[in-house]
């Protein structure tokens, strides 16, 4: 589908320096579907999967009687849809986005990939573009969606971590500075330029896929893919340069305890 639908997307897109962290979290879910779902040959071929619909719903409640798989549709229903779109918010609507902003700001790689196992996805050509900021019409049930088995594991443990990587695909999320971030090209990611900081800025945690360890330059390092600021890229992050501290200017939101670059694992392990 078109990624800029309509004039409030394409106002909506314009006005973010980056995806945030529910667009984040559910991109890297959605490719460690496909890539995992091809590896093990549950796909004939590379499958796209919908992050926008893991947006959509991971976490999302279930008002009492309602399932998203057993649905009817009327006329007025898709009626009442576009009046509805073409409509002035009211003050119950304005309440209810605000909870879904709520929802929104809470949601994980984990929670995504929860989301998928207990709804299935649809591939990313049946659903709303990543961003998209129309609600979902109650139409939407309709739509096929592939159904997947698996569970989550979460780890802590880089060692545990990269045994289960031989395996599975893994997520993580990586300790960002700027503008170390920016500038790294093709060599090595190893955080703030100085245990000082020097100048360097966290700018926070961000979700991304470990793609697999080597030795470059006599460190043992991870390549990972990050979408940071709505680029793609990969990246080669040292496995074992330690933060200790962030910025000297006393603010304690830029302060963190001793860990490496790389934290929190996610593995899917889907199954047939």
């Amino acid at each position: 589908m078109s990624r800029h639908c309509h004039p409030d997307c394409q106002r909506s897109i314009a006005s973010k320096e980056e995806h945030d962290s529910a667009e984040r979290a559910a991109t890297v879910a959605a490719n460690l579907i496909s890539v995992t779902r091809n590896v093990l040959k549950l796909d004939r071929e590379m499958t796209e999967y919908s992050a926008q619909f893991l947006v959509d719903n991971a976490l999302l409640e279930e008002k009492p009687g309602q399932s998203p798989h057993s649905f009817s549709l009327t006329m007025e229903d898709c009626l009442e849809y576009l009046v509805k779109m073409a409509s002035p918010k009211t003050e119950a609507e304005l309440e209810e986005m605000e909870k879904d902003q709520q929802r929104r700001a809470k949601i994980t790689v984990k929670d995504c990939l929860e989301c998928a196992f207990k709804e299935g996805v649809p591939r990313s050509e049946h659903w709303a573009h990543l961003g998209c900021v129309s609600p979902v019409p109650a139409f939407a049930s309709f739509i096929p969606r592939v159904p997947m088995k698996g569970k989550v594991i979460e780890t802590q443990n880089l060692g545990y971590a990269m045994e289960l990587m031989k395996h599975h695909p893994i997520a993580a999320k990586l300790l960002v500075f700027s503008p170390e971030i920016e500038r790294v090209g093709n060599g090595v990611y190893v955080g703030p330029s100085s245990a000082g900081g020097g100048g360097s800025r966290y700018v926070g945690l961000r979700d991304v896929i470990l793609c697999r360890a080597e030795k470059f330059g006599g460190d043992d390092v991870m390549n990972v893919q990050i979408c940071y600021k709505r680029r793609t890229f990969f990246i080669k992050v040292s496995l074992t340069r330690m933060v200790t501290t962030l910025a000297d200017d006393g603010d304690e939101s830029q302060s963190i305890e001793p860990m490496g670059l790389l934290v929190d694992f996610v593995v899917p392990l889907i199954s047939k």
